[in-house]
């Protein structure tokens, strides 16, 4: 039998699509999203296709309901171990 190895392949995600993978790992419908979060629906649909910014205040917003950090929505790829803050 082979020997497992760790994969070292890593996959970009955008900020949009990081919002769509949490809401979609917690059931929630874009509509209902939007509800919680007080935007529009379409603003949803705007930040998840990348037509939009995302930006903190909306970052902040959708946090909140997605029970995640901001940081986790803004800088998704963010590898802390290679990559510095300062």
């Amino acid at each position: 039998m082979s020997e497992i190895r760790r994969a070292k392949r890593r996959v970009t995600v955008s900020p949009g699509e990081s919002v769509r993978i949490i809401r979609e790992l917690q059931e929630l419908s874009q509509n209902q999203l939007a509800e919680l979060a007080g935007m529009p629906q379409s603003t949803i649909s705007a930040i998840e296709r990348g037509r939009v910014n995302l930006g903190v205040e909306r970052a902040k917003s959708l946090a909140r309901v997605l029970k995640c950090h901001p940081a986790v929505l803004v800088f998704p790829g963010w590898d802390m171990n290679a990559e510095s803050a300062a």
